[in-house]
């Protein structure tokens, strides 16, 4: 019975922190799901590449994959232009060759975290009957905002998945897994 009400708990506490992670102002219905959740995965990503050591940043598993810090950009960059396809302004200081530029642990970290604020900017400048617009992306595929909300989560759970991956290949431990330590990296 101790081990159910210890679950029942963390389950209360994650949903919790989820719903205080956005803002105490954050909208009913989707947009406020969106803002739970970019703030959820957001800090997963936050804390993970700020637990990789930076000299890991260049790391990638093979020739022709991203690196650890890459992905991260990746994110970051995602998150700054798909907004754009709705007409949102993309945020200064960030390009399309970002990938290969930004290096820096700090740097990536800043970017990243940024990107995280214009997604809630994003979220918090719309109205529920804009989810409902219609906007082309990629080559003209036709899709409502709140459809491009959902693509731009799961862009960022990809990624969050891959990195924890990579941490896990580089011993490093996600800082918010309980017990057990990462797996040695395999001797060739």
């Amino acid at each position: 019975m101790r081990s159910f009400s210890a679950l029942a708990l963390t389950i209360l506490s994650t949903a919790a922190a989820w719903g205080q992670a956005a803002a105490p102002s954050v909208p009913a219905g989707f947009r406020g799901e969106f803002l739970n959740e970019v703030a959820f995965v957001g800090k997963r990503l936050t804390d993970l590449a700020n637990a990789m050591p930076a000299e890991k940043y260049s790391w990638r598993p093979a020739a022709g994959v991203r690196s650890v810090g890459e992905v991260y950009v990746h994110v970051a960059t995602g998150n700054a232009f798909l907004p754009s396809f709705t007409g949102a302004k993309i945020p200064d200081g960030y390009s399309r060759d970002m990938e290969k530029t930004l290096t820096d642990k700090a740097k990536v970290i800043d970017a990243m975290s940024k990107s995280f604020d214009h997604l809630k900017s994003f979220a918090m400048s719309m109205s529920d009957a804009d989810l409902e617009k219609k906007v082309k992306i990629f080559g003209g595929l036709e899709v409502t905002q709140r459809e491009l909300m959902v693509i731009i989560l799961n862009h960022m759970h990809e990624h969050l998945g891959q990195s924890i991956a990579y941490a896990r290949m580089n011993s490093v431990t996600p800082p918010w897994s309980e017990g057990g330590e990462a797996p040695k990296p395999a001797k060739s």
